[in-house]
């Protein structure tokens, strides 16, 4: 399945605005053959086009505001011709297939929730990130939009990465593990108590029971369901592991010439792990449960970063991701009210 629709690329948001997000567009389009429009500030966007010659290659679309990165979920408010906001307008109309953006988390969120809406059903959209498991990834949902969640939007989580899980990973029954401080049903605070009561109990759902923070790299189960405060944790709490781990492999190798021998012969396979966790090449996180595809890519993000985060966009619309999870939602719904 394709889209022809390009991917609205928010080329405001993020650290290294514009020019980074513009180069990777630029790679998007020429190394991946993807449609991509940049949203933004005319003037500053076709300069940096410029600079790699693509100013027929990649239109334009003009927003007269953007949300700076400092600013949260109320921004979406106060600026509602901002980058994100015109990028989303694009999605609703129909002029674009999806959403890409490096801003500010909280603005991509409510923004989002603002002008593309909640999917039939569903309680609250969620952010769903991939975690690089082996033989395949594991879902993380929720990675950060909802900082105060309920046991039933926990559930809803864990459909929404079903989804996402048997789109783009090939698993026909999705195993979900709820993100807790022990894997007895009983452990845990009164939001995870009852969250796996309710996981236990929910259709077409296969609840694999609670897992601790050491089974996030296991690869125990495709889909970890969890509010998102604990998951933004979690995953930022993972994230400066590997980094800290790396940076410590570093110095190692760097003492010793007989660890600087025994690096050299592993090189392709040390290049292999360093590739497969970094977390720029997935392509960013998902935004899941609303009317329309949100990409959001680390807020750091250079140019390989966002032309991967093109990529996960144009696929994960075209393989129809919206419907899928209208689907599950839908199902979930009437079995519940057969309660």
């Amino acid at each position: 399945m394709s889209d022809s629709r390009p991917v609205a690329l928010d080329a405001m948001g993020g650290d290294h605005a514009p020019h980074e997000i513009v180069a990777g567009a630029v790679h998007a389009v020429r190394e991946r053959g993807l449609p991509v429009v940049l949203v933004g500030s005319p003037r500053v966007l076709f300069e940096a086009l410029a600079d790699h010659d693509a100013t027929k290659e990649v239109p334009i679309v003009r927003a007269e505001e953007a949300l700076a990165m400092n600013e949260g979920a109320l921004a979406s408010l106060r600026r509602p011709r901002s980058s994100i906001a015109v990028a989303c307008h694009l999605v609703r109309r129909g002029d674009a297939c999806a959403v890409v953006s490096a801003g500010s988390t909280a603005g991509v969120v409510a923004t989002g929730r603002l002008r593309l809406k909640a999917q039939q059903h569903v309680l609250r959209p969620a952010i769903a990130v991939r975690l690089p498991t082996l033989p395949r990834p594991t879902l993380l949902v929720d990675a950060g939009a909802n900082a105060d969640a309920k046991p039933e939007m926990l559930v809803q989580f864990a459909h929404l990465g079903a989804a996402y899980a048997e789109l783009a990973h090939g698993a026909t029954e999705p195993k979900i593990g709820l993100l807790t401080i022990g894997s007895e049903p009983e452990k845990g605070n009164k939001l995870t108590k009852r969250a796996n009561e309710l996981l236990q109990s929910s259709p077409g759902l296969h609840f694999a029971g609670n897992i601790e923070g050491h089974d996030l790299l296991t690869g125990k189960v495709d889909v970890i369901t969890t509010d998102g405060f604990t998951g933004n944790v979690a995953l930022k709490t993972m994230e400066g592991a590997v980094r800290y781990a790396f940076a410590e492999l570093r110095t190692t190798v760097e003492e010793s010439r007989l660890a600087k021998l025994g690096a050299a012969l592993q090189r392709n396979r040390l290049r292999e792990l360093r590739d497969r966790l970094d977390a720029e090449a997935y392509g960013g996180a998902v935004l899941l449960g609303l009317n329309g595809t949100v990409v959001i890519a680390h807020g750091s993000s250079r140019a390989p970063a966002i032309s991967a985060a093109c990529q996960l966009a144009a696929d994960m619309s075209a393989n129809g991701i919206v419907t899928r999870i209208g689907d599950r939602i839908a199902t979930s719904h009437r079995s519940h009210r057969l309660w």
